[in-house]
């Protein structure tokens, strides 16, 4: 038991570490904007900060999917859900948890395909910047895997425990669902 509470310990500090990357990456396009703009009153040039507030962009959207999943921040019909007993509910969110958890790793497979081939081409960005790509992808992949993670986890907790792990936060739950 004790090595359950430990992977499920590292879990959510996973999910919690991804959360506060995708902040950080947020605070990174704001400081983006704020030195392009002082550039730009100071009539300097700042070249390839729309492409890399673009990766920041990227970047923060994947990397907030798992802590976002958890703490019921993504939308979920769950009309149907709190319509049928107990134990179709458990199959339905079987079966969701199910095709989500596949089409993601699916894309994960893509996903680092798509980042090798970059890396191997040795392929750059259009703009001014001239990034390699692979770079900025990769944090686009590293989301991936870490939803991939999330979406297993909880496929796992509802097979095994009958619900999914997720909380809802306040504000869903004022809303009168």
């Amino acid at each position: 038991m004790a090595l359950l509470r430990g992977l499920r310990s590292g879990l959510d500090l996973l999910y919690l570490i991804a959360g506060v990357l995708a902040a950080m990456c947020l605070v990174a396009i704001l400081g983006l904007i704020v030195v392009q703009m002082l550039a730009r009153w100071t009539g300097e040039v700042f070249p390839g900060a729309p492409d890399y507030a673009g990766y920041a962009m990227a970047a923060a959207s994947f990397l907030a999917f798992a802590n976002a999943l958890n703490r019921g921040s993504h939308i979920r019909v769950s009309i149907l859900l709190n319509a049928v007993p107990d134990g179709l509910r458990r199959w339905i969110e079987v079966w969701c948890f199910g095709i989500g958890t596949a089409v993601m790793w699916y894309f994960v497979w893509y996903a680092y395909r798509f980042v090798y081939w970059s890396w191997k081409f040795n392929d750059i960005s259009q703009g001014q910047d001239r990034t390699p790509l692979w770079i900025p992808q990769s944090a686009m992949l590293l989301g991936a895997v870490i939803l991939a993670i999330a979406l297993t986890d909880h496929l796992i907790h509802v097979i095994f425990k009958g619900d999914h792990r997720i909380t809802r936060d306040l504000a869903d739950q004022s809303h009168g669902e």
